[in-house]
């Protein structure tokens, strides 16, 4: 299934990296949703885990961009971030009918992970607060 995948051209160096650049981005999206979505309701948890995919999916590829230039030093400096993915795009990669490429399925499992974070998560209780005396 991924045997063309652009992630077995790369040195083990290259993979290495592109495994701690993606382990260092989940751990990044994992902590902005439980800071975002900590002591909110339900929907609004639901709510910011498919922004931070929806920004995840359109910010990330710069950052692999960067990685890349840092293997290759002929590649030049550019911005290849551009419009934000169409929803039928961000459809694509939840479902797993996008592209067949590790990215996609990846950016696919961290969508129902963010899912999972917001269903576990629970609202902060109300304090108590002491009576006057």
């Amino acid at each position: 299934m991924y045997a063309e995948d652009s992630f077995y051209s790369l040195t083990l160096f290259g993979r290495l990296g592109n495994f701690a650049i993606s382990g260092l981005l989940l751990l990044a999206a994992a902590a902005l949703a439980v800071l975002l979505m900590r002591g909110r309701r339900g929907p609004v948890r639901l709510a910011v885990a498919a922004l931070i995919f929806t920004f995840f999916v359109w910010l990330s590829p710069q950052v692999y961009f960067e990685f890349s230039r840092m293997l290759d030093g002929d590649v030049p400096r550019e911005w290849i971030i551009g419009v934000p993915p169409p929803f039928d795009a961000l459809v694509g990669l939840v479902t797993f009918t996008g592209p067949a490429t590790l990215s996609a399925h990846a950016s696919g499992v961290l969508f129902w992970a963010l899912v999972w974070l917001a269903w576990r998560l629970r609202p902060r209780a109300a304090r108590a607060v002491a009576p006057d005396r």
